[in-house]
């Protein structure tokens, strides 16, 4: 069974247009569908939509309301969480991600060729400074950050139920679940698709949270702002010490004239590097401060494998994929 994550907020206009569309997915799956509907705190009506389908609907589905919202990522989590499928996929309520793509991800998770899929943007019907700041800045991350991301960006995919386990494991806040899936590892698929215009309501992707996003995705996942500041530091001590040198020696041959400017410069330049390596080194601290406190595990095993007997080295090998309960059962132990 595919369980396909939903994450519901401000889509009381799209919600008819998915659940028709789901209906036809889930006759494609041969009834191995289950949809998971988080609604993430939505102002609008999309919980009573749901409420009132979902009970006569034909397809396998659970509704999960959270308290507040708590941003797509989280509501993604819960519905992973949730979800009593074989494998999982994520898909938006606006419907801008083809339907299809879950045919794709099924697909390739069911016949073991990936462990984690993830859907390719190649194109986007979104207005051209849209484009530009997600060309932009996907640009900027694959080169900067995660060097195994595709161009165009992601933003969903699918997975093993190995894969949800271990990523669940993580107990992250204000992260990127994307780039957590690339850290964990496990083998890779990618699936290109063009994004869809937006048909019915807008957009709650504000430009604050998309900035939050980009944030959240930088600082979790590297420290080259921090190496940045020390690079900055280093360089900017030790051209003040070139300059103080040369303003001393300026002073000393009687070239600067105005009382005062000899001392001033020297202790701009000097205390402004100075700063800036102090500060680049204090957070090379706080990074590893960091690192710790969020406790993500120091390596993922993927499987293990013994030998079958005792007999010697030529003995068969079995294969041992770690056995990891439910999350419900180790939640509620």
């Amino acid at each position: 069974m595919l369980s396909l994550v939903i994450p519901v907020y401000k889509n009381e206009e799209s919600l008819p247009r998915l659940l028709h569309e789901l209906e036809g997915l889930a006759g494609r799956l041969r009834d191995t569908l289950e949809v998971v509907f988080v609604v993430d705190g939505s102002p609008d009506s999309s919980l009573r939509i749901l409420q009132s389908r979902l009970p006569t609907w034909s397809i396998r589905s659970q509704l999960v309301e959270l308290s507040r919202n708590f941003g797509s990522f989280s509501a993604i989590a819960a519905g992973l969480l949730h979800g009593q499928g074989d494998s999982f996929a994520v898909l938006a309520a606006d419907l801008q991600e083809p339907p299809d793509l879950v045919l794709e991800f099924h697909k390739l998770l069911t016949s073991g060729e990936a462990d984690v899929v993830f859907g390719h943007r190649t194109g986007r019907a979104d207005a051209w400074l849209s484009r530009l700041a997600s060309e932009w800045f996907w640009s900027l991350y694959r080169r900067f950050v995660l060097k195994d991301l595709p161009r165009g960006g992601i933003d969903v995919f699918g997975c093993t139920r190995q894969v949800r386990d271990r990523l669940l494991e993580l107990k992250e806040v204000n992260t990127n679940l994307i780039a957590l899936l690339f850290w964990l590892g496990f083998r890779r698929r990618f699936v290109p698709y063009e994004r869809q215009p937006r048909l019915e309501g807008r957009s709650a992707w504000t430009i604050g949270r998309k900035f939050r996003y980009a944030l959240d995705s930088v600082f979790s996942f590297t420290d080259l702002p921090i190496k940045w500041l020390l690079w900055l530091g280093v360089i900017g001590t030790s051209a003040a010490c070139i300059a103080g040198v040369t303003v001393f020696v300026a002073w000393s041959l009687g070239h600067i004239p105005v009382l005062g400017y000899t001392p001033l410069m020297l202790v701009i330049s000097f205390f402004g590097g100075l700063t800036a390596l102090g500060l680049g080194i204090v957070g090379e601290y706080l990074w590893l401060s960091l690192q710790n406190a969020r406790a993500r595990p120091a390596f993922v095993v993927k499987s293990t494998w013994r030998s079958s007997s005792d007999s010697g080295p030529s003995s068969a090998l079995e294969n041992h994929a770690l056995a990891v309960p439910p999350i419900a059962d180790r939640n509620s132990s």
